[in-house]
């Protein structure tokens, strides 16, 4: 009769101070050949604290071959509350000679190049039934060398399919997951925001004025006490009205993702070659302009015809403006012309710098009002919320743990289930801000979101791409777009190298059907079959590029029309949630009082401020861009990528701060350290 096999085992459970657990816990040693019964870990003396070791000692009667899995099994201990329980790793050393050595049991760990580790670093509860937990590298499954391995891989991702599902949220754009409570994400997809309280005082007092500003002069007033903090917000309340500045923020406001260099005017923007010489060069005309690609425009025909809310008891309105702007010989981008509906008309004029000051500025303000829906839902919320969440599911039903992207996606996207299903019951809710305080209102949402989700084209979300066709990569003062593309850069080499660890070559891509599923599911459940999102992926070069954007997405996007949007909206008239009265038919019939009448409610003013106070506080426990703390970074090959990594956006962020300490006005939002690893808020 053959020996038995012997095995030193010992469970780690992790540091942290609710790690430990009350609960029975259960293990298999399973072989290429057979498995072991369950024996119990935490019996007699040895108990699941935090930070603890728990040997045990494990024979097998029968051969097991090769150790491939370690399956763990949690029972809630009668009389003891039923704790999750995080467990760190186990490690498992076969015992020479079948005999196992004296301080077998008696906590010391194994040593010696003969000892498997299985990583887990994950909650484990009750309700998961039995957890499988590997030992090894990451790889893919055509590098899986055991039939047991690659059956673990199917069965994962086949239970992975039945917990996660998809879900419609609104037609025509992304799905999100099919869940109703936090509590349903379960403690590996839920976390705790820690954030200080951010300074509410001076907006709070004025939930009864559900009335008009009384004047420019009451808005001041406000102003100097709920923005004299902000140093950002002091420079938008000094300059705001200006021409140069209203092109300024167009770079580097919270929503730089509209403006595009135009060499054909639109049909339906009704200006002249005669109409606008005086804001163009001396001897120059509107056709040799557009030829030298000075000219840019926002266009804001997402929100044609949307339904506008009411605030308050009161009909809002909404605009699709036109706005052609102009760089000029001083590197200025200066606008030019603003039509505020897309239908030209004898009722619908084209605005110029040469007006009245009071029809100038009030069609400026328009345009600012309008990039407020398509920022706050477009910009911000579909394309880092939404792209995050659809992201996650697709890796969670498609990617098996152990395959690498899973692994480096997942700090990513993880945070977006639980921050989207938040915003889903509460911002974007009955009851919520939108449906309180802006113009655009629940009716509004689902439209504005399908046609967003409609017109977005994957080469806009990819930063090089998106600059060059926009015409943005050259221009000297857009601070956002230098930032993003050195960001974006250094991201790329990243995830390439990554890349290169487990696909030696394309043929590597075409044949891991565990991919190809996945970018099928996000294809699926994404944008429309026309957006320029890769069908299948060919080449490595293609993976990289994807994740790239994918990690872009959730961090540094975000970080741009996330953490800035409180600091251009304090002085609430040059970004107002709504408009009171109809966009004006005419010239010529505004005052500065009249000005303050389109404006929103003092109330609905406060409260859209307290939302954005709150988005843009930066957590106390957020985590910064490609740091992470999962154990699989640990290993040798990845730990060089990710310092490699770290170290370049540490130059980028230093130079980020000289640059910044230079400029009246700093943009300091895609600074590294400023960035958060995931969309978290």
């Amino acid at each position: 009769m053959a020996s038995c096999q012997e095995f030193e085992v010992t469970v780690h459970t992790s540091p942290g101070p609710t790690c430990g657990t009350y609960n029975h816990l259960s293990l298999n040693l399973i072989g290429s050949q057979g498995e072991t019964p369950p024996i119990s870990v935490n019996k007699d003396d040895h108990h699941l604290l935090p930070g603890s070791v728990c040997p045990v000692l494990v024979r097998a009667s029968e051969p097991l071959g090769g150790l491939v899995l370690i399956r763990l099994h949690l029972e809630a201990r009668t009389g003891y509350p039923n704790l999750d329980w995080h467990c760190s790793r186990v490690e498992v050393r076969e015992v020479a000679d079948g005999r196992a050595e004296e301080g077998g049991r008696g906590g010391t760990e194994p040593e010696g190049p003969e000892v498997q580790v299985f990583l887990c670093d994950r909650w484990l509860r009750t309700a998961d039934g039995d957890v499988e937990l590997r030992s090894g590298k990451l790889c893919l499954l055509k590098d899986e060398t055991e039939e047991k391995l690659k059956q673990q891989r199917l069965k994962q991702l086949q239970h992975q399919q039945k917990l996660f599902r998809w879900r419609r949220f609104v037609d025509g754009a992304p799905s999100c997951l099919d869940v109703n409570s936090v509590t349903e994400l379960g403690p590996n997809l839920s976390y705790t925001h820690k954030s200080p309280a951010p300074n509410l005082h001076y907006l709070r007092g004025f939930d009864g004025r559900a009335e008009a500003w009384k004047s420019f002069t009451e808005l001041e007033t406000f102003f100097t006490h709920s923005g004299h903090q902000n140093n950002i917000a002091r420079f938008v309340h000094a300059h705001w009205a200006e021409d140069w500045y209203f092109g300024h923020q167009c770079l580097n406001g919270c929503n730089p993702l509209l403006l595009r260099q135009t060499r054909h005017l639109p049909p339906n923007l009704s200006v002249t070659s005669d109409m606008l010489r005086p804001f163009l060069p001396e001897g120059s005309s509107l056709e040799q302009e557009l030829q030298k690609g000075n000219l840019y425009l926002l266009d804001y025909e997402v929100l044609d015809g949307i339904p506008a809310n009411v605030v308050n008891g009161k009909q809002t309105y909404l605009s699709a403006p036109l706005c052609l702007l102009h760089l000029n010989q001083q590197g200025q981008l200066l606008p030019i012309a603003i039509q505020l509906q897309q239908t030209p008309g004898p009722q619908n004029p084209v605005f110029l710098p040469s007006d009245a000051g009071c029809d100038w500025l009030l069609a400026k303000i328009w345009v600012h009002s309008s990039d407020f829906h398509c920022h706050q839902l477009a910009s911000h919320y579909l394309r880092t919320h939404m792209m995050g969440e659809l992201i996650c599911v697709a890796t969670l039903r498609q990617l098996p743990e152990f395959h690498p992207l899973h692994q480096l996606l997942m700090p990513h996207v993880r945070s977006s289930l639980q921050i989207n299903l938040k915003a889903r019951a509460s911002l974007l809710a009955a009851g919520g801000v939108f449906d309180k305080a802006c113009g655009c209102g629940l009716p509004a949402l689902p439209v504005l979101l399908s046609r967003a989700s409609h017109r977005i084209r994957y080469r806009s979300l990819c930063v090089p791409d998106d600059l060059m066709d926009r015409g943005l990569d050259k221009l000297p003062h857009s601070s956002y777009a230098q930032d993003a593309l050195r960001l974006w850069n250094t991201l790329h080499r990243f995830v390439v190298s990554w890349v290169d660890l487990y696909y030696r070559g394309d043929e590597d891509v075409q044949h891991d059907s565990e991919l190809q599923h996945w970018i099928d599911d996000i294809n699926t459940h994404g944008f429309t079959h026309d957006s320029g999102f890769p069908p299948s992926f060919q080449t490595r070069a293609e993976v990289s590029k994807f994740v790239t954007m994918i990690i872009f997405s959730s961090s540094a996007l975000h970080a741009a029309v996330n953490f800035s949007q409180l600091d251009f909206s304090l002085w609430m008239p040059n970004c107002p949630a709504a408009m009171l009265r109809p966009p004006p038919q005419v010239k010529g019939a505004v005052t500065e009082d009249d000005i303050v009448s389109f404006l929103p409610d003092v109330n609905s003013t406060c409260r859209v401020l307290t939302m954005l106070a709150l988005l843009s506080q930066p957590a106390t426990n957020f985590v910064p861009l490609c740091r992470y703390n999962e154990a699989i970074f640990r290993d040798d090959a990845h730990r060089r990528l990710v310092e490699a990594v770290q170290a370049e956006l540490k130059a980028i962020t230093d130079d980020i701060t000289e640059r910044n300490s230079q400029l009246e006005l700093p943009y300091p939002y895609l600074s590294p350290d400023c960035i958060e690893n995931s969309v978290a808020i």
